[in-house]
This record gives C-alpha cells, structure tokens and sequence, in this order.
C-alpha cells in the first residue's frame, strides 16, 4: 500500500532542501510538497557573500539539488508563492495565491531576515540575505566603486573582502570597539581590524549606529558624512517567525523546539536559522545563525517526523573565508560568557588557533586560523565539557589529540 501521508515543507532553502532529500532517502513513500517564496529552487546561502559576489562561483555551482532532482525524486516544488497562514486545526497550510495544502507534518524552515535600521529605504543601499540581492550589490561592485559597508558582522567582513577583489574603495564603519568583539572579544576582534586595514579597507570602529541619507550617504555618530557608491548595512539577521507565531506556535528570539526539531505542536517541525533549540550540551536554547544549522538540521528534522529521529546534539560550526585567512569555529559563545581566551600559535602571522575558556577551563568555543586539519580533536574538546590544563592548550608541542579528554577524564 502507498503511504497516504503528506510532509510540508515550508521554505524551500537548504534546510528544506535537505529535510526533503533525508525524507526519500530514509525510505519515506508519501507525498513530498517544499513550497517557496522566492523564484529560484533551492540554494546554498553561503557562498553569496563569498564566491559568488568575487564572481568566481555560478548560480548553478551554488543550488541544493540539480533542476531534475526534485522531478526524480517526486518532491512537489511550488515555487513563488508563499505559505500566508497555518490552519492547525484542519491541518493545512493558506499560500498567498488563495489556495491551501493539506499536510500530516509540516516543517517550518523559514530562515530569518536582515535587520533594517530605519529609514534606509533609498537607492544604492543593500540588505543583503536573497540572492537577488547579491545579483544587484554584484553589479554595483564591477566597476571603481566606492563601497561602504555599516556593520563589522560575517556579512560585512566578507563583503568588505569581496568588494576589495574588484578594486573597489572600501569603508567599513563599525560601531563597537572591533568587529566581532562583543562575542569573541578584543583580541579576535583586533585581528579583524587589522586583515582588513591591510588590505586596504579604511575601518572606523567606535563610531555608533549610522543615520543613511540618500546619494547614499552614511552619516557617522561625530556628524561626518561619507558619500559612496553602494551602502551595505550588516547588522544581523532576526528570524522568521511570523507564520509560527500567528499560529500560536511557541516562539522565543525563533521558533522553539526540542532536542528532536518539535515545535510546540506536535505535528509541526522546525530546522534552519529560524529556530531556537534545547541543546544537550548548553543550559539555555540557543539559535544559530549559520549555514551549517541549515545542512544538518534540515535532515535531523525530517528523521524526526518519520519517527526516527535522534536528539539533536551538534556542536555548532561555521567557516569564514577573507583574503587569504581561513577560518573554522566550534562552539557557541553568548557575549561575555568566558572567562578567558587562549592562544596556540603565531598569531602575528595570524596562524594559530584560539580557545575560550569559563572558568573551570573547559574549552567553550575553539577558532582555528590558516591551521587546517584540525577540526576533529577541537570538536571534541567542546563537545567533552570536561575542564583541560591551558598551559598544554598553547603548547605546540602537545598533540591536539592528547588534549581530548577520554573516559570522563
């Protein structure tokens, strides 16, 4: 007998990509319906604000999922129409063009958006999260352009990079002490600044939340006016959650959900950057903003609605590429929740790999620069949230692997 189930997906991005391919390969036979708001199938997000806005990375290197995929695979993609309500009670969902899809489990894999500051709807100034809005900075970028960028966040960074990969004059305007710092704190912040001045990008830090005025023209907290070509405002993302909460979901800074991707509604599923997740390894729900939460979450999801699913415990993650610095992170670091950080490594060189400490010495986060291979054992420590002997963190000549607690000890 065909399985008589339908499985919605709400946002057809990488996580619902990804939950709509876990769902056929775990052997799942119902109906397959991944609707999404914009016009283009599935794709990853995280190399628009590197290789692709540099122009060395094309918009079919970037989809989820072949054009055929989803034909051959018998997942319904609606495209261009966005889900405008949930009716939990018939359990449908209510798309803007008026009709409705009925679901067994839906999942809600809405993403977030760009915060706005007010009154910066003019020409030239960019809110960067679709790709159409790649596709429009990209052709602000081609020529000598003159690019300020409001915001010293991963967007800003790595637009600055790219911007200076097309020879454009860059300005970065950065109302903390150092990008970065409020989470990391100064001193990776420091290394930032630094990169970035030493590749040409004029960075003013300390300067407060800028007024945009139309030219555009960015207007600093002393009252100096900067005039360019293009304005990039990166000041973080919020998440989707108004379809949930018109619902009457549980919603809090995201949509919440258990261990097992579970929103407050049985029958409904959340994964991706909209979500606000109990986690094994952290006292309180936290909500991750990277490109990872989406590859895995997605798929952890959809085992969860076919009743197969495992508690959710993956160490967060996330790269960033600038220049010639690479990076890689583990762990989750809330503003001013460790006690210390220490350093393995040159980092005048910038090659080293950093560790954030509380104050029993257990490795909170782990950030490793221009040292590659080294993600397993730093993965570990994070995960192990046993205390480790800094003075053997910064030695070099003690193996990484050494340093893994085992046992419980």
């Amino acid at each position: 007998m065909p399985d008589p189930r339908t499985f919605v997906i709400v946002g057809a991005s990488l996580a619902g990509a990804k939950a709509a391919e876990a769902l056929r390969e775990a052997g799942f036979e119902g109906r397959v319906v991944l609707i999404g708001e914009e016009a283009h199938r599935p794709y990853v997000r995280l190399p628009l604000s590197k290789g692709y806005l540099k122009g060395i990375e094309t918009l079919e290197q970037i989809y989820v999922h072949t054009v055929d995929w989803y034909a051959e695979h018998d997942v319904e993609l609606r495209l261009g129409t966005p889900v405008a309500v949930i009716h939990r009670n018939s359990h449908e969902v209510g798309l803007a063009d008026g009709s409705r899809q009925h679901y067994d489990k839906l999942l809600l894999a809405t993403g977030s958006t760009a915060r706005r500051i007010p009154n910066t709807d003019h020409p030239g100034v960019f809110y960067l999260r679709r790709l159409g809005d790649f596709d429009q900075l990209r052709e602000s970028l081609s020529g000598q352009a003159r690019v300020i960028v409001v915001g010293g966040g991963w967007i800003g960074l790595e637009v600055a990079a790219a911007a200076r990969h097309h020879g454009c004059e860059v300005v970065m305007v950065e109302p903390d002490a150092a990008p970065l710092s409020r989470r990391f704190g100064p001193g990776i912040g420091d290394m930032f600044v630094q990169l970035h001045r030493d590749h040409g990008v004029d960075v003013r830090i300390g300067l407060g939340l800028p007024e945009v005025r139309p030219g555009p023209v960015v207007v600093t907290s002393t009252g100096e006016e900067i005039s360019g070509d293009a304005v990039v405002i990166g000041v973080g993302h919020r998440p989707a959650t108004a379809l949930a909460e018109a619902a009457g979901l549980e919603v809090d800074d995201g949509i919440r959900i258990t261990t097992r991707m579970q929103t407050s509604d049985p029958d409904i599923y959340a994964a991706g950057t909209c979500v606000r997740a109990d986690h094994p390894l952290y006292a309180r729900p936290i909500r991750v903003e990277h490109w990872d939460t989406a590859l895995v979450g997605g798929a952890a999801a959809a085992l969860s609605m076919l009743g197969l699913g495992e508690p959710y415990d993956r160490v967060p993650y996330f790269f960033s590429t600038q220049y010639d610095l690479d990076l890689e992170c583990w762990g989750w670091l809330e503003p001013g929740s460790f006690s210390d950080v220490v350093y393995r490594g040159d980092r005048g060189k910038r090659e080293f790999i950093a560790f954030w400490l509380d104050a029993e010495s257990r490795v909170l986060a782990a950030m490793n620069v221009n040292v590659c291979d080294v993600g397993d054992p730093l993965e570990a420590m994070v995960r192990s949230a046993q205390p480790i002997d800094p003075a053997r963190l910064v030695d070099p000549e003690v193996p990484l692997a050494d340093l893994v607690p085992r046992d419980g000890t």
